[in-house]
């Protein structure tokens, strides 16, 4: 769930609003693969509930990380518009609200404020991400998985925890209970 935090405490209500709007609730069943290595994606995720699996190699391939409520997948294939560099499927049963590129591309473009909210979520997203790896690759004076680090939020983050965790809830309470799925 803390991942959530770096984008939502970044946005506001109205951002929060449009995103839960235009968002399309989505079921994945165990083992439907949500995305798949080398395949251009049209949307960026945005998990509500369940359980997924990134694969370096495909479909049952080494597992990279796995991905829970709160987590944004697609992010980096929607920046660069290159295909993704790994194959994320569901282990259990999972809800992911889609936000469509061809929503959010046009959204970007007219709207500077929240372009600037939206990237400046995204870039410290994968801040946080990039940090995490290069400490579970050992970089730093020990070697720890993520989930063991003893790295606390910073000051800035901790000042949006509250609204973030807020937003997830009206986001996941607006989707499951507007959307027939």
């Amino acid at each position: 769930m803390r991942k959530v935090l770096y984008i939502l405490g970044q946005l506001n209500d109205s951002d929060m609003e449009w995103i839960r709007s235009v968002g399309i609730k989505r079921h994945v069943s165990p083992s439907e693969v949500l995305i798949e290595k080398g395949v251009p994606i049209d949307a960026v995720y945005i998990v509500l509930d369940g359980t997924l699996s990134v694969q370096a190699q495909g479909d049952r391939g080494s597992e990279i990380a796995r991905l829970g409520s709160g987590d944004v997948v697609g992010e980096m294939s929607y920046i660069d518009d290159r295909p993704p560099l790994a194959t994320v499927v569901a282990l259990a049963p999972s809800l992911v609200l889609a936000i469509p590129r061809e929503k959010l591309t046009p959204k970007l473009e007219k709207d500077f404020a929240f372009a600037a909210r939206f990237y400046r979520a995204l870039a410290v997203f994968l801040s946080y991400r990039l940090r995490d790896t290069v400490g579970m690759l050992g970089y730093g004076t020990s070697r720890q998985m993520p989930e063991e680090s003893q790295e606390s939020l910073d000051d800035s983050l901790l000042d949006t925890v509250y609204l973030a965790g807020a937003r997830f809830d009206r986001l996941l309470k607006g989707v499951t209970d507007t959307s027939a799925g």
